[in-house]
């Protein structure tokens, strides 16, 4: 996966769900790392209806690979 030259990557993966990595992720991401678990979890299928809500995190997804 194109994680492997980051230096931090956050990854979310549920059974079913779409995953998504992230990657170059720094610790003032937090605050939009939190918003999309609420948001991941809250999803039946992982799937985010809009990824505004998480700001500039949207720019730093390496991969979203389908459940």
């Amino acid at each position: 996966m194109s994680g492997c030259a980051r230096a931090s990557t956050v990854a979310f993966r549920d059974a079913g769900k779409t995953a998504y990595l992230f990657g170059d992720v720094v610790a003032d991401d937090l605050p939009e790392l939190v918003v999309f678990a609420g948001l991941y979890g809250a999803s039946a299928d992982g799937n985010l209806a809009d990824a505004r809500a998480i700001g500039g995190l949207r720019m730093k997804a390496v991969a979203r690979i389908p459940g």
